[in-house]
């Protein structure tokens, strides 16, 4: 296909890819994925993504720590985050937010470290990227009472409702669909990714987790992302060119890349 297609979710540095990382890249390639965002979810994934952005073309990163891991970070860990954001090809500061449907982290060293999180979103003007999974009430509130940064962010792998998507595009976010949309019964994200205006939408993996239709309960891979694209489009009556065209744009302008 002419158009080219970024997955701005993926976490290549997972075990899962240490086998065949060579043979995902030209698979990706093949489906024209021709740009991934690696995601971090603590310090050492941090790490991890940073280094993948300066090794391969097309990779960039983001650091930051999840909710789940919210209750183990170091008490440097705002200062390694401050340092490693500044690294060639880190663009966004995430996957942070909230996840009440695990509760890996008690909830209120979830808010603390997010919050803490979003203060350095602010101080450096970067884009953020949000996770939330049954947690929009509180997350909605946090980013009502401090805000983002000029640079906006990412509802990462989107699971809320169309009212919700509304008023997060209000505050500056893009919202990015994944695999789960693609699912039969996936009635509220299909209404939610007809309702975004293309302006404002993002593709993504989450690989290796949520592989879309047909490839549901094996491991995911950016070569997928393709298929959350063909979904979207169906779903609106449009092209897979219309798609893939505006999402890349629209990654390529939240996290600065030209």
């Amino acid at each position: 296909m002419a158009a080219e297609l970024f997955d701005t979710h993926a976490h290549l540095n997972d075990k899962q890819f240490a086998g065949d990382l060579d043979a995902v890249f030209r698979r990706m390639s093949e489906a024209g994925v021709t740009r991934v965002l690696c995601a971090a979810y603590d310090i050492n994934s941090s790490e991890e993504t940073a280094a993948m952005a300066g090794q391969r073309p097309g990779v960039v990163a983001s650091v930051g720590v999840h909710p789940h891991d919210a209750e183990d970070v170091p008490g440097d860990y705002l200062a390694r985050l401050e340092h490693l954001s500044g690294l060639p090809g880190v663009v966004a500061l995430g996957e942070m937010g909230l996840d009440y449907y695990r509760d890996l982290s008690p909830r209120p060293v979830q808010q603390r470290v997010f919050r803490e999180q979003l203060a350095l979103v602010r101080e450096l003007n970067k884009p953020v990227i949000i996770h939330a999974r049954d947690a929009f009430g509180d997350m909605l509130e946090i980013l009502r009472q401090d805000g983002i940064s000029p640079a906006g962010g990412v509802m990462h792998c989107y699971s809320g409702s169309w009212e919700v998507a509304r008023e997060c595009m209000a505050m500056g976010f893009f919202i990015s669909l994944a695999g789960p949309v693609t699912f039969k019964n996936a009635v509220k994200l299909k209404d939610v990714a007809v309702k975004v205006p293309l302006e404002r939408l993002l593709i993504e993996t989450d690989c290796p987790y949520l592989a879309p239709e047909p490839f549901r309960g094996r491991r995911n891979e950016p070569a997928h992302v393709r298929y959350v694209a063909e979904h979207i489009a169906e779903l609106r009556g449009i092209t897979l060119e219309q798609v893939a065209v505006a999402t890349t744009a629209n990654a390529q302008k939240v996290f600065g890349i030209q």
